[in-house]
């Protein structure tokens, strides 16, 4: 098979666009186009403010943009021209339907198929970048085959993502590995030596590994499922902590010197967030559901369901600290984005404490350093549901800095670990606010002692006493 000199990445997300800005950096010599239908979404990759914040890719796309890295919106003729085609469409979990608030919805993938399979004038790779359930290459390749001819070929390969938002750039400069699962044929091979060859470039060959297809497929699920698993383990021992007296920043390091468990993913918080953690497990649930079997369902769904009571578990916390209402009170929401140094609000923790603040008619002030404005209103409305953005208005106000949040609030919830929360002017925010001034740091993150000599309230996940030592 010869050598990939032009790769079309069909979808300009989160995925597809650092992932083939990185590929035209580390390949000079390898043509790169990433294709969206969104004109919107294309006029922002080519302007000065990319759509994505994440850091280091500014950088790399202004160096390769115009060179060898292009975006545009006609996906047809750059599906005719490339030797590979990514597919890194979204895969929303479905809202409704069959395996509603579980399955995938892989209606973008399937399209993305159907348009391939029409336009394609010779044989192409193409390449699953999308986050998708076990044996979806199974359906795309029906379509693919249908629609194949003694001149056109098609090969799937699976190449899953393990990016972590906020440091994408670096996992995809230095990952810990790559994974590409083929078809065990002589062309499913071929094709994927010819991706291998493509990360070849600057990852070594013992980073890429190469599985069977469904392999591949499991394996991003699998990984994903296992990190929320720790997460949801140590979330679940900081409910024990706060009632037994124990420091679950003490019990997290203590175990994390275990050779065998490792300090990674061990840091209590208010929740998990993100694109991939809910939507994989949900998957992983519906997938064994499927496979009848649900005792692996009901293992996993616990996961989920620790995650959910975890940040119910914080509102009523701060519900409860406020003499058991927080009507008309202003409580100063600082960070939106599900973790630091991302604009991605996706199933962010943030949305949900706020809109159970709405529910208990409390004003709410939100500050986020990354997010844009337009992005959390439509994150707490439920646009085509109900018009509610008139009540959203009443009730939440977004603000230009902390200060202005925090600025006659009742209570101050960190929910973001952004840098620069550490950095406030903590004495100034005190004297700004009604007193007793609460803290509720679900990111353990702040220095309570130090905020409880300036005059505050401090409540910590994990830790149980509101007036001692946290």
């Amino acid at each position: 098979m010869a050598p990939v000199k032009s790769i079309c990445c069909i979808g300009a997300g989160y995925v597809g666009g650092p992932t083939c800005a990185v590929i035209a950096y580390k390949c000079p010599d390898i043509k790169v186009t990433i294709c969206d239908i969104n004109p919107q979404r294309i006029a922002a990759w080519n302007s000065d403010k990319l759509p994505i914040y994440e850091p280091g890719l500014d950088e790399i796309v202004f160096a390769c943009r115009d060179k060898n890295l292009f975006f545009s919106t006609d996906v047809d003729k750059h599906i005719q021209e490339a030797d590979l085609i990514f597919v890194s469409v979204n895969t929303p979990t479905k809202k409704q339907g069959l395996g509603a608030g579980m399955a995938a919805d892989l209606a973008y993938v399937e399209a993305a198929t159907r348009r391939i399979a029409q336009v394609a004038k010779s044989s192409k790779i193409v390449v699953e970048k999308s986050t998708v359930p076990c044996r979806t290459a199974q359906s795309m390749r029906a379509i693919l085959d249908a629609n194949c001819s003694q001149d056109i070929k098609f090969d799937i390969l699976s190449n899953p993502e393990f990016l972590a938002e906020g440091t994408a750039v670096s996992d995809l400069l230095k990952p810990d590995r790559v994974l590409i699962g083929s078809l065990q044929t002589e062309s499913g091979l071929a094709a994927q030596k010819s991706l291998a060859d493509v990360y070849a470039h600057w990852i070594p060959n013992e980073n890429i590994i190469t599985t069977n297809l469904w392999s591949s497929e499991l394996t991003k699920l699998a990984a994903n499922a296992l990190l929320a698993q720790r997460i949801s383990s140590i979330n679940a021992l900081s409910a024990v902590c706060e009632a037994t007296g124990a420091d679950v920043d003490e019990v997290a390091y203590a175990c994390g010197r275990d050779t065998r468990l490792g300090a990674k993913f061990l840091k209590a918080s208010v929740g998990f967030g993100g694109s991939c953690f809910q939507k994989d497990i949900l998957n992983l649930v519906y997938l064994s559901t499927q496979l009848n079997l649900p005792e692996v369902a009901e293992y996993w769904k616990q996961v989920y369901s620790m995650n959910e009571y975890q940040k119910k578990r914080f509102v009523r916390k701060i519900i409860s600290t406020l003499f058991n209402t927080i009507t008309n009170k202003k409580i100063a929401v600082l960070g939106f984005a599900f973790k630091k140094d991302t604009g991605d609000t996706r199933e962010s923790a943030a949305i949900t404490l706020i809109k159970d603040f709405m529910q208990e008619n409390a004003r709410i002030a939100v500050y986020d350093p990354k997010v844009e404005h337009e992005q959390i209103y439509m994150d707490l409305s439920e646009p085509g549901v109900t018009d509610n953005r008139k009540a959203i208005d009443e009730k939440v106000q977004i603000c230009a800095n902390a200060y202005v949040a925090a600025e006659g609030a009742d209570a101050l919830v960190v929910v973001t670990e952004w840098d620069e929360f550490r950095e406030l002017d903590f004495d100034r925010i005190y004297a700004g606010m009604n007193k007793p001034a609460f803290v509720f740091d679900g990111r353990l993150m702040l220095d309570a002692p130090k905020l409880r000599q300036i005059g505050f309230k401090v409540h910590v996940i994990g830790k149980n006493d509101l007036e001692g030592r946290a």
